[in-house]
């Protein structure tokens, strides 16, 4: 069920839409939207707030279908947030788009100020300087560890790959809807699809409160989800960055047991050499088709970045 704006008409073109997905957030849904109406009002930008509902099992659907001027998708389960965000930007009217939560946690407030860090950018990122999160003995170090790898794999320093709050360029992020996973690392994949995209990304630092109700997020099943989705955009753009150093190394250990076995064996090459050589050409070679594939099925008609 999607319910229109009353304060504007079908194909207005905006500035801003801003996509709110919901799950069990009654409890302060109407005070979130307030805030970020009052921050918009006070702006320069025309706008649109789309809430979509998760299929809460609280009354939030109940709570967001009563508040007047925004655009209301409901999902009759749960789904995810990465599909509610999904169909939140695919429904998006504006120019840019923000992800936020309507959890009390990210400065909302601020929203107009991100947009305007977005002049000549593709996406700009909240990056958080503190960590709220429940579970922080655990959850600090493995999102540290796959920020690392994430920045390790793409090339640039990540400060903050997983941050909520943030705010792209529309027509970019349609390119690669169908490319976004259905959980919470559909903001990890968005900020790893716009660098192998070649596309700019730009990190703020903001402040992070601590969230209103209880946590959705489980440390061991979205820790691996983020992980392995890493590893999977970057396998699907540039998977060079990952086989050839493995290759490399490989190629490298088996070339001084080689020599080992030349000089002290006197030309007896052992098979664990020979294996760990083919292993190496393998790793290689697998690396160098799959980088074929992608080059040859990346799509041709990819929009052109921001200049910056």
């Amino acid at each position: 069920m999607v319910q229109e704006p009353q304060h504007l008409d079908d194909g207005t073109a905006l500035d801003v839409s801003i996509v709110l997905p919901v799950y069990n957030e009654a409890a302060h849904l109407e005070a979130e939207v307030a805030r970020v109406r009052s921050a918009m009002d006070a702006s320069d930008y025309t706008y649109e707030i789309i809430v979509i509902d998760d299929g809460s099992s609280d009354n939030s659907a109940e709570v967001a279908s009563r508040i007047e001027g925004i655009r209301f998708i409901h999902f009759l389960q749960n789904r995810g947030s990465g599909s509610a965000r999904k169909a939140g930007t695919k429904a998006a009217r504006g120019r840019v788009t923000v992800w936020t939560d309507v959890d009390m946690t990210y400065p909302n407030d601020t929203i107009p100020q991100l947009v305007k860090e977005l002049d000549g950018w593709d996406q700009v990122v909240g990056a958080r300087t503190t960590e709220e999160g429940t579970v922080k003995a655990l959850r600090v170090p493995a999102k540290w560890l796959i920020r690392k790898l994430a920045s390790f794999l793409s090339g640039t320093k990540i400060p903050d790959l997983n941050s909520g709050f943030r705010a792209f360029r529309t027509d970019v992020a349609r390119q690669y809807l169908n490319q976004l996973p259905v959980g919470f690392s559909c903001v990890t994949t968005i900020t790893m699809t716009f660098l192998a995209g070649g596309y700019s990304v730009k990190y703020i630092p903001i402040d992070y409160a601590k969230r209103a109700g209880e946590s959705k997020f489980h440390w061991y099943k979205d820790t691996r989800r983020y992980a392995t989705q890493v590893v999977r955009m970057i396998l699907s753009y540039n998977p060079l960055r990952i086989f050839m150093p493995v290759g490399l190394t490989l190629f490298a250990i088996g070339f001084v047991k080689l020599l080992v076995d030349i000089i002290g064996r006197h030309f007896f090459v052992a098979a664990d050499t020979i294996l760990i050589l083919f292993a190496a050409f393998q790793v290689i070679a697998i690396g160098l088709l799959a980088d074929l594939v992608t080059r040859a099925t990346r799509n041709r008609n990819e929009l052109p970045p921001a200049s910056v």
